[in-house]
């Protein structure tokens, strides 16, 4: 069965046909463009994935999408307003051009149904979070879930302690217990954790209540902490090889911003470690994980007390998978390239090969 991946990020769209054994017959990443004319010059599928960034607590495998289960993710679109419209719209779009065709939800959240209560619960007055559904959800879970699974073919055997970075524009950390998700930086929304492009990551959760009861509006306080916060809001730019370059200037924003940004991440990336009782593998996937060495072999400097290591040449050509480990280091650690498209094809075959 060939099987459609539509894959809606806050800023990107990425489409690909993949045939019965995972080949990518046809694919396309331009920002912009329809999706019925993406669909169009392809071979007809047999069903149609798409990547949605929060299921709650209803959805935590793929699922089937009908006008029930459409209802019920507009329903969550408040919790992740930059990529649940998204999603939705692409929903709506691929379904106009390609009617009849089955289509399944695969979420972030849904890897993350491991967590323990004692990671997911926030110290909140229980009629809230029995009401309102509040707990720690985490995010990026297609993403660690493969990552996961290709680190396991790469080194013979799933790490029984393994973080996961995937550093992009959106970015989390993974603590990963023999395969399960045990605990993750995201919390209730995709705005908790680390630094981010546009994302303040965790504050002190005053401040927004501070700024309200100082004249500024939710709404107001919401689009600042999702678009203009993070490295946006220390650099003006979100984007990290432009930060890099204007660091490699001295420009004193970019090199605060990267100071800030390191914080967070090492501080973070302790904490997993912490959660695991130790540490096996480290692994980096995303946009900024896969491609920007200086991240990585930072990361790596300040978890050497945690015995991470990464030989300097291989971290500097790493291309795609790659092994990054220094000779005779115990924990190993490897970038593998973000496969969200197996995922996501994989669990449209999951869901509509069981009971409908």
């Amino acid at each position: 069965m060939r099987v459609l991946t539509v894959n809606p990020g806050s800023s990107s769209l990425k489409v690909s046909l993949l045939d019965h054994g995972d080949t990518v017959l046809a694919e396309d990443a331009a920002p912009g463009h329809e999706i019925a004319d993406i669909v169009a010059g392809m071979p007809p599928p047999g069903a149609i994935g798409v990547r949605f960034v929060h299921g709650g607590t209803d959805y935590t495998e793929p699922t089937r999408i009908d006008a029930k289960v459409t209802e019920r993710l507009h329903d969550l679109a408040d919790l992740a307003p930059l990529h649940q419209p998204a999603s939705l719209h692409a929903l709506s779009e691929i379904t106009a051009a390609l009617p009849g065709v089955p289509a399944v939800a695969c979420f972030d959240t849904a890897f993350h149904a491991t967590l323990p209560d004692a990671a997911a619960t926030y110290a909140l007055p229980a009629e809230w979070r029995e009401r309102f559904g509040l707990r720690r959800y985490g995010f990026h879970g297609l993403s660690f879930s493969y990552a996961v699974r290709r680190t396991a073919e790469l080194l013979g055997a799933v790490p029984t302690r393994m973080v996961v970075c995937h550093l992009g524009s959106g970015a989390s950390l993974c603590a990963v217990a023999d395969g399960r998700s045990v605990d993750t930086t995201m919390g209730f929304t995709p705005l908790e954790g680390l630094v981010m492009a546009s994302r303040a990551g965790s504050i002190d959760p005053g401040i927004p209540l501070w700024l309200i009861k100082h004249g500024l509006s939710p709404k107001d306080v919401n689009t600042a902490l999702e678009q203009d916060s993070g490295l946006r809001g220390l650099t003006g730019t979100g984007d990290m090889r432009r930060i890099r370059e204007l660091a490699e200037q001295r420009d004193v924003d970019a090199l605060a911003a990267l100071d800030v940004y390191h914080h967070r991440l090492r501080a973070c990336a302790a904490a997993m470690t912490a959660s695991l009782g130790g540490l096996d593998a480290l692994v980096f996937t995303g946009g900024v994980g896969e491609h920007d060495p200086s991240v990585r072999m930072r990361l790596a400097e300040d978890l050497a007390h945690l015995g991470v290591s990464i030989d300097p040449d291989q971290n500097g050509t790493a291309q795609g998978d790659t092994d990054l480990t220094s000779s005779g280091t115990r924990v190993r650690t490897l970038v593998v390239a973000a496969r969200e498209d197996l995922e996501i094809a994989a669990g449209v075959r999951r869901a509509l090969s069981g009971p409908r």
